[in-house]
């Protein structure tokens, strides 16, 4: 395997949230809501349609978890202990994220976008779990 192989997920995923990212502008200014900066000015007001907000907190929820794929990501190439395994989980998490953020933007099904979540969550731990076994029998 490549050894920059377990760097692709991480790139993937930072491009979902740059797509998620350009989502929220879009919706926000669309003409169709007919809403000001007024609705804006703490956070969003009560007029803010979900599917105006949506795309919002979904850009947001990109910044949380995904903060301990990232340097897990690195913590692989790094040390170089990515394999198989490793890139694969790594990208089920990204494919379940997205899976969450098209639910989350979409129809918004909460048991969907929940189910994709815990999931995603699965995979992460899964990832830690191989990186701290892998660390720990290195010495």
């Amino acid at each position: 395997m490549e050894e920059t192989a377990i760097l692709s997920p991480m790139l993937a995923l930072a491009f979902l949230t740059f797509v998620i990212g350009a989502l929220v502008p879009i919706r926000r200014f669309s003409k169709k809501h007919k809403l000001t900066q007024a609705d804006f000015e703490l956070g969003e007001s009560a007029r803010v349609p979900a599917v105006v907000s949506l795309p919002n907190r979904n850009f947001a929820s990109l910044f949380e978890a995904p903060v301990l794929f990232y340097p897990a990501m690195l913590a692989f190439y790094v040390t170089a202990t990515a394999d198989a395994v490793a890139v694969g989980l790594a990208w089920a998490y990204v494919a379940l994220r997205a899976v969450h953020s098209i639910v989350h933007v979409t129809s918004n099904i909460v048991r969907w976008r929940a189910l994709a979540f815990s999931l995603s969550m699965l995979a992460l731990m899964g990832l830690w779990g191989l990186l701290a076994g892998r660390m720990l029998t290195a010495g």
